[in-house]
């Protein structure tokens, strides 16, 4: 299965809710269009049209009067000729897509890209995780040029993801290998991001392009993390310089920089314990890493990567600050997108920092970290085919 698949399939809960959202925000306004339109021409009995009928239906009774009030624009029947019916798959069952069969004859309702609209475009986005200020940023750019004009929910899709897609394409950029070795790279985050699970999948990556790496268990304090990278190392056949429970951090750092340096390897990453960046005694010890790092090699850490889970929401934002401040963080990694239906978190954070974002996670499997494509992030989260 393709990365993306495994993305837009994950990122279901996010992309349904997206969908539906749009759908109502459409219909909603289509509907009170056409019944506007139809009480104007034709007024029709209290209990003959409501709110709640059908849009087919309205249609239906409009095409009794005599001079035409609904545009081809606004309602569109779609027909296809003896349709080949086909059930859907277990992922389009998930996301409420319908038979072939049924799609072949349906309404196709246009509403006016308005104030109205917009706002409720922005609310959805906000309750994506997407932010306040990128949600206002994305409907004011959607609106440009397009304003006033009718537009059913496939454009809206396509038009949203566009524009994720626009904010996310200069961000988009991998890892940066440079000649130095070893290229030294500092990986950071709060508890729980899931920094040695990503270690692990970038040393077995890139030690199956070829490249020699080492990894330094940092995380001294949690005895499991040290476990777990051996578990990586051994699976790919990369060795894991670690040291006793509870020693000094920065010393095991400088330490693996001489024996990287030594063996001649091309990239050494290190590990480092879980911290809350709001605790100034535990951020205080990650500068002290960078400070004695800088003692063996001052261009060193040649990356800072901060890896991030997507379930924090809005926090997340909170986090690149903190340890932009302490780690002069060079790029991102996104986590756990398949553990949320929020992941309009990272369009915020493209929006807001312009920090590279290297790779993002859906899964526990090696394969499940990849290079992050805009375009394949955008359109899974909107629900759309790339």
């Amino acid at each position: 299965m393709s990365f993306f698949k495994k993305l837009k399939n994950r990122l279901i809960k996010s992309s349904s809710k997206l969908e539906q959202g749009l759908d109502e925000i459409i219909e909603d306004g289509g509907k009170q269009e056409l019944i506007a339109m139809a009480s104007a021409v034709k007024p029709p009995e209290p209990e003959a049209i409501s709110e709640a009928e059908p849009v087919a239906e309205i249609k239906d009774g409009l095409e009794n009067v005599a001079s035409p009030v609904v545009d081809v624009t606004e309602v569109e029947e779609i027909t296809s000729p003896e349709p080949e019916v086909k059930k859907p798959g277990l992922i389009g069952r998930l996301m409420g897509r319908k038979e072939a069969g049924e799609q072949a004859n349906k309404t196709v309702i246009k509403r006016v890209l308005d104030d109205a609209m917009l706002e409720r475009i922005e609310e959805l986005l906000i309750t994506a995780d997407m932010g306040v200020d990128t949600a206002l940023r994305v409907t004011a750019n959607m609106a440009e040029g397009r304003f006033g004009k009718k537009m059913s929910t496939d454009e809206i899709k396509q038009l949203l993801a566009a524009e994720i897609s626009r904010i996310m394409e200069p961000v988009a950029k991998p890892l940066p290998l440079y000649a130095k070795k070893p290229q030294v790279v500092l990986v950071v985050g709060v508890n729980g991001s899931g920094k040695t699970t990503t270690i692990g999948k970038l040393a077995s990556q890139f030690k199956a392009a070829g490249k020699n790496v080492v990894i330094a268990a940092g995380d001294t304090f949690r005895a499991a993390a040290v476990e777990q990278l051996q578990v990586w190392g051994t699976r790919a056949n990369v060795p894991v310089l670690t040291a006793p429970e509870g020693s000094d951090p920065a010393s095991l750092a400088f330490d693996a920089m001489t024996k990287a340096e030594a063996d001649g390897a091309d990239l050494l990453l290190i590990d480092t314990a879980g911290r809350l960046h709001n605790r100034a005694d535990l951020m205080e010890e990650l500068a002290k890493i960078v400070r004695v790092i800088r003692k063996k090699d001052p261009s060193a850490p040649h990356n800072t990567l901060l890896v991030l889970d997507a379930t924090t929401g809005q926090n997340a934002l909170n986090q690149v600050r903190e340890f932009q401040k302490l780690a002069d963080v060079s790029g991102l990694v996104m986590t756990k997108l398949d553990g949320t239906a929020k992941g309009g978190v990272l369009v915020s954070l493209a929006d807001k920092f312009g920090l590279p974002i290297h790779a993002i996670g859906v899964g526990e499997q090696i394969d499940d970290l990849d290079a992050f494509d805009p375009q394949e992030f955008a359109h899974a989260l909107t629900g759309l085919e790339v």
